[in-house]
C-alpha cells in the first residue's frame, strides 16, 4: 500500500512551516546584528552641568545647593544606566561578530558543515511530528476496532470503511488484514507483515539522513583538520622571517585545523543522538503495529472464526437445553 495522500501533504506543509521559521529567524538574528553594530558607532557626548549659587541669604544658599546635588545625581545616574545600556548594546554586537569571524575563519569546509547542520535542523522537526504516537498508533481508534471486531459488530465491509476513514499506519495494517477476512491464519498474518514492513520502512524515512549527518562531519572536520596543518607546514616552509613573524601564520593554520574539528564534532554530535532517538521510537512503534496486528489476525481468521461459530452454536444449544429442563 502507498503512502496515504494526507500523510505526504503534511509532511510536505511540516517542512515549508520549519523552513520558513528558520529563514525568519535567520533575517530577525542579522537584523538585530545589523541594529546592535549602528547603536555601538553612535558617539555619546557628555552633558556640561554648571551652576552659580546666589550670595543672598544663608537658607537660600542651602536650598539652592541640596537641589543643584539632586539634580547632578539624577544627571549622574541616567548617565550610568546610559553608559550601561550602551556597553550592553557593544557586548552583543562584539560577541556575535567574533562568532562570525570565528567562523570565516574556520575555511571554506565550514560551508557544507553548516549545510549540514541546516538539514539536521530541518528533518529533527519533520521525524519529531512524523513520529507522534498519536499520528501512527491512535489509541481510541485501536482499542475501539479490537473491541467490535470481538464482539461481532463488524463485517468485512464496515472495517474496511473504518480503516479508510482513520487512514493511519495502524489502520493500513488492519486494512491489510482485513481484506483476507475468512482466509487461513498463515494468509492474513503474512498480509500483516508485508503491510507491516512497508509501514516500518516510511516510519524510518529519513533517518538514514540523520545518520548521514552524523557520519560525514566528523570527516569533513577532519578534512579541514588535514588542510589547516598542510597549510601550517608550507607556511613554515616558505614564510620570510625578515618580511613577518611565521608564527602568525602557523597559529592561522592550526587554528582553521582546531575549528573544522570542531564545528563537525558540534553538528555530528546532536545527529547522532537524533537518530539513536529516532530509531528506539520507530522500532516502539513498529513493535506496536504488530502486536495489534497479530490481534486482528487472532480475530478475522478462518479458524478464529470457526471457534467462534462453534462456541456460539453451543451457547445456544446449552440455553436452549436449560429452557426445556
Amino acid at each position: 500500500m502507498n503512502k496515504p495522500r494526507k500523510s505526504i501533504a503534511f509532511n510536505d506543509a511540516a517542512l515549508k512551516l520549519v523552513v520558513c521559521a528558520l529563514i525568519a529567524i535567520s533575517t530577525a538574528a542579522m537584523s538585530t546584528e545589523c541594529s546592535a553594530q549602528s547603536f555601538s558607532n553612535v558617539s555619546t557626548s557628555e552633558p556640561v552641568t554648571g551652576f552659580e549659587v546666589p550670595a543672598r541669604t544663608a537658607s537660600a544658599t542651602n536650598s539652592t545647593i541640596s537641589g543643584q546635588v539632586v539634580t547632578t545625581g539624577a544627571a549622574g545616574a541616567g548617565q550610568s544606566v546610559s553608559a550601561s545600556g550602551q556597553s550592553a548594546v557593544a557586548g552583543a554586537a562584539s560577541a556575535s561578530k567574533r562568532l562570525f569571524d570565528v567562523l570565516r575563519s574556520g575555511g571554506v569546509l565550514m560551508i557544507p558543515i553548516g549545510i549540514c547542520s541546516f538539514i539536521l535542523v530541518v528533518f529533527i522537526f519533520e521525524r519529531m511530528i512524523s513520529l507522534r504516537k498519536a499520528r501512527i498508533i491512535p489509541g481510541p481508534f485501536s482499542t475501539r476496532f479490537l473491541d467490535q471486531l470481538e464482539n461481532g459488530d463488524l463485517d468485512r465491509s464496515s472495517a474496511l470503511s473504518l480503516c479508510e476513514k482513520n487512514n493511519s499506519p495502524i489502520a493500513h495494517v488492519f486494512a491489510a488484514g482485513i481484506q483476507k477476512w475468512g482466509r487461513s491464519s498463515v494468509e492474513v498474518e503474512q498480509a500483516v507483515l508485508d503491510e507491516g514492513e512497508r509501514t516500518s520502512t516510511r516510519l524510518r524515512s529519513y533517518l538514514r539522513l540523520i545518520n548521514g549527518v552524523a557520519t560525514v562531519c566528523p570527516l569533513l572536520g577532519m578534512l579541514g583538520t588535514v588542510l589547516g596543518m598542510i597549510h601550517a607546514f608550507d607556511a613554515i616552509a616558505t614564510v620570510d622571517p625578515t618580511m613577518g613573524d611565521p608564527k602568525t601564520v602557523i597559529a592561522t593554520g592550526i587554528s582553521q585545523a582546531l575549528l573544522t574539528t570542531a564545528a563537525g564534532m558540534t553538528v555530528a554530535i546532536p545527529a547522532l543522538i537524533a537518530y539513536l532517538f529516532f530509531s528506539s521510537r520507530a522500532d516502539k512503534h513498529v513493535m506496536e503495529i504488530d502486536r495489534l496486528g497479530m490481534k486482528v489476525v487472532n480475530l478475522i481468521s478462518a479458524e478464529a472464526l470457526s471457534t467462534k461459530r462453534t462456541r456460539t452454536t453451543s451457547n445456544k444449544i446449552t440455553k436452549t437445553a436449560k429452557k426445556a429442563a
